[in-house]
């Protein structure tokens, strides 16, 4: 999963980082430009010593170079980071875009709601908290079982802090 938690105590504050799933490594982004290149060349081999050539290579040039600059650009949108960190008294989201620009959400533990929108949003079960008067997105870019995933643990989390002192902890 694209996202871990950091607990080193009882009386340390929990925190959660999200970032979203990298599928292509650096070597599989040479593997798989030089590839596209080597498979759409095979056809212009027959037309080697021909006007035509000339005429085709530049469109085959153009598709690489739309396929380097699409993964390249994809590569820097995955750079986005969020970190909620939940003490008994604050709850702040830092969300990081690729940029590196900083949008940042605290409220009161206390009152933060966790929420599941199953169908409603721009993604299936889109996961929220709600405090201060905001309601603000986790973990948006993460797949539907992630999410669901996430809002679980994410409820056990607040339960757990919350919970009134010498109670026990929801499961």
């Amino acid at each position: 999963m694209p996202y871990h938690w950091t607990d080193t105590g009882p009386d340390a504050p929990r925190r959660l980082r999200l970032w979203p799933h990298n599928s292509l490594s650096a070597r599989g982004f040479a593997i798989m430009v030089l590839g596209f290149f080597l498979f759409a060349s095979i056809p212009l081999y027959g037309l080697l010593g021909t006007v035509l050539l000339w005429g085709l290579l530049p469109f085959m040039l153009a598709a690489t170079a739309g396929l380097y600059y699409a993964l390249r650009r994809n590569a820097f949108d995955r750079r986005i980071i969020e970190e909620l960190t939940i003490t008994p008294d604050r709850t702040t989201l830092i969300h990081t875009d690729p940029r590196g620009a900083e949008q940042r959400w605290d409220a009161n533990t206390y009152w933060v709601s966790v929420t599941m929108h199953e169908t409603e949003g721009p993604v299936p079960y889109y996961v929220t908290l709600k405090g201060a008067g905001r309601e603000v997105e986790v973990g948006a870019f993460l797949s539907e079982e992630e999410r669901i995933a996430l809002y679980d643990e994410l409820l056990r989390a607040f339960a757990g802090i919350t919970a009134p002192e010498g109670s026990a902890p929801a499961p």
